[in-house]
């Protein structure tokens, strides 16, 4: 059964394999064969709230120093209909779904809004079967090495921009002081200042000393109307 091979690649067993059952059945599918099928519609409607909740907490506790709107942006690229099928390409979701006849014929195993919401259909078939703590497993599985990708696409080398400004005056030393660190080895918190010359010029918080000099130089630039 393809079920079984799905819960293979993606390392989790069904209790109720009715929940996958449903997560793979697009509405073609169901259109035809109508006697007690399922389309994923609904469990993607749940998908996509658990998909938000836990990209929401990920990010609050680990991206502390960025600001509501830079966080926003950064939770929209990760759950927009194109991280969602990179995703589903990842585990060959595609090749496992129901479909009708036309949708197969007119490549719907393929097609990325078909993609996106099988993958939140499956979100919520997992967490329906196992509880939030396998959900969110599943779902970081992904999002952590997106993230990574998503903030250099979304967030400016400040630090770089910064010292390109100054460097036109070569008299103008720039340094990044640390000022405080605190918190256990897995949860630190790092503050920095940025001197020109003997002033400080910017501020900046993070869970790292490169986020945190990242935010500080964010700071510099805003003050100067960067």
């Amino acid at each position: 059964m393809k079920e079984k091979e799905l819960e293979k690649v993606i390392g989790y067993s069904f209790e109720n394999a009715k929940y996958l059952q449903i997560a793979l059945s697009h509405t073609s599918y169901v259109n035809e064969v109508k006697k007690g099928a399922v389309s994923n519609e609904r469990q993607e409607f749940l998908g996509d709230a658990v998909l938000s909740i836990v990209v929401s907490d990920y990010l609050f506790k680990h991206y502390s120093h960025l600001p509501e709107g830079e966080l926003t942006k950064l939770r929209a690229s990760l759950v927009c209909e194109k991280s969602l099928c990179e995703f589903a390409h990842m585990i060959g979701l595609g090749q496992y779904l129901y479909l009708g006849r036309g949708e197969e014929l007119m490549g719907g195993r393929e097609r990325p809004s078909i993609l996106a919401d099988a993958f939140e259909a499956l979100i919520a078939a997992i967490y329906l079967d196992g509880g939030m703590e396998h959900a969110k497993r599943f779902i970081l599985g992904f999002v952590k090495k997106q993230v990574e990708k998503e903030k250099k696409v979304f967030f400016k080398d400040y630090k770089t921009t910064l010292q390109e400004i100054i460097q036109q005056n070569k008299e103008e030393q720039l340094s990044y002081v640390l000022v405080q660190e605190s918190g256990p080895d897995h949860d630190k918190h790092f503050v920095v200042e940025v001197h020109l010359n003997s002033n400080v010029i910017g501020k900046g918080e993070g869970r790292s000393k490169k986020d945190a000099e990242q935010m500080a130089a964010k700071e510099a630039l805003e003050l100067m109307g960067e």
